[in-house]
């Protein structure tokens, strides 16, 4: 899809150096994976401390069951 864009072509030029892609267009489309990237992350780093905690789990009583299941215990 082509789209035309006014991009501050000193702030294109300087990331087109320091990201080392071979095209103007790489560097924009870097650009935006990264920023897309950065933006879910910091979504996924909103939920940390958010889920209940069951303190009845047994977390390794979960891991025996697992590791018997798969055959890793003696």
């Amino acid at each position: 899809m082509a789209t035309n864009l006014a991009i501050d072509p000193e702030l294109l030029d300087h990331a087109y150096k320091v990201g080392g892609l071979s095209t103007k267009k790489d560097t924009v489309t870097v650009a935006l994976q990264e920023f897309v990237a950065r933006r879910e992350r910091a979504k996924l780093i909103e939920l940390f401390g958010t889920a209940d905690w069951d303190p009845s789990f047994d977390y390794k009583a979960e891991r025996r069951r697992r590791d018997q299941k798969l055959g890793l215990t003696d």
